[in-house]
């Protein structure tokens, strides 16, 4: 069974920085996808940021793209989401996703079947 934890969020002031992870049981090997995802009150998700776990190829959104970095580290099964100059417009409930069957790498394209339960980030100005 796939499960996947965050941990990390917080409350921080605008400019500030946080680092979240998203801990990954039950994928076979490394070759699965994680995406990091993000919902804000009143707003539709999107995707932030996405990364092939076994050749890290990654994608950023153009909103986070210079302030966010995504990695892995495969021999803990653990991906983070590192994010510096944070804004307001970043507070949001962050999730990690993954998918280990089909997906676009350099894209967030992919069925992501499996879902943590979520992280609130929350930027005050």
């Amino acid at each position: 069974e796939v499960q996947l934890v965050e941990s990390g969020g917080g409350l921080v002031q605008a400019g500030g920085s946080l680092r979240l992870s998203c801990a990954a049981s039950g994928f076979i090997g490394d070759d699965y996808a994680i995406g990091w995802f993000r919902q804000a009150p009143g707003k539709e998700r999107e995707a932030v940021s996405c990364i092939s776990v076994s050749d890290g190829i990654t994608y950023y959104a153009d909103s986070v793209k210079g302030r966010f970095t995504i990695s892995a580290d495969n021999a803990k099964n653990t991906v983070w989401l590192e994010m510096n100059s944070l804004k307001p417009e970043d507070t949001a409930v962050y999730y990690c996703a993954g998918d280990m069957y089909n997906w676009d790498r350099g894209t967030c394209n992919a069925r992501y079947d499996y879902w943590g339960q979520g992280t609130q980030v929350t930027v005050s100005s």
